[in-house]
């Protein structure tokens, strides 16, 4: 879910170079038309919402439509709820709220119930990987003061290692990779703030103190999306430039 653009579609690219077949969703029709292009033979993909819950059956249908089934889920999808009212506790609207774990929560547990299911019944060994964020561990009140995000990333933190537990037994891993700010179209606010990519110079020291590239996780993805990660299960890996022990 969400392979259509920023650290999706890098990864989408990463998995096909290493011989996988990937279904990518996204919302916007011609980003989709363009991974597609740029993935060639070995991707399939349609345009859909992640957070309506028919998406991920749909995605894990045409899996089976064209393959055997689904091995595996990296779930990215999601944004922010600023322009629907997150932001600090005392100003969070309703709707900023709602609409926020619904974009970043309940689209999770949607497209991993989908494909864990798949798993099951196939009874079949399978990886699902989640896209979380550092921010559900390590806050930044100065200028990232959205609390119904963060929420909903800490909350995925626990979902899968709750789901890692429980599935274990069925061969089945669940993981998080947790970025701190990325260059993707979502943090297009804070790449053109000058106090915020200051602000990130010694916040995400490493490789000279810069924002991070999507390709910058595709290792991990693709460690925890293959045989390489198959004794490894319920961990949340930070890939965030020295953020989370930071200063």
């Amino acid at each position: 879910m969400g392979g259509t653009g920023g650290i999706g579609l890098s990864a989408a690219k990463a998995f096909v170079v290493e011989g996988a077949r990937v279904c990518v969703v996204g919302r916007d029709s011609e980003r989709v038309d363009l991974a597609l292009e740029m993935l060639g033979e070995n991707a399939i993909g349609f345009s859909g919402d992640a957070s309506n819950p028919d998406t991920a059956i749909q995605a894990v249908e045409l899996c089976c439509e064209n393959w055997e089934g689904v091995d595996g889920l990296y779930h990215v999808a999601g944004g922010s709820g600023r322009r629907f009212g997150d932001g600090p506790l005392h100003e969070i609207t309703d709707e900023g709220w709602n609409r926020t774990l619904q974009l970043n929560l309940n689209s999770v547990m949607y497209s991993n119930r989908a494909v864990l299911k798949q798993l099951l019944d196939r009874k079949s060994a399978g990886s699902i990987l989640n896209c979380g964020s550092v921010l559900g561990a390590s806050p930044s009140p100065e200028f990232f003061s959205t609390q119904a995000y963060a929420t909903t990333k800490a909350a995925i933190n626990g979902l899968t290692r709750s789901s890692a537990a429980t599935f274990a037994k069925d061969n089945i891993r669940f993981n998080v990779l947790s970025p701190a700010l990325v260059a993707t179209p979502m943090s297009e606010r804070a790449q053109t703030n000058d106090d915020i990519m200051n602000f990130i110079q010694s916040k995400q020291p490493l490789d000279g103190g810069r924002i991070g590239q999507p390709d910058d996780l595709d290792s991990a993805a693709i460690f925890f999306m293959s045989d390489e990660s198959r004794f490894v299960t319920g961990q949340v890996l930070s890939v965030d430039g020295g953020w989370s022990v930071g200063g």
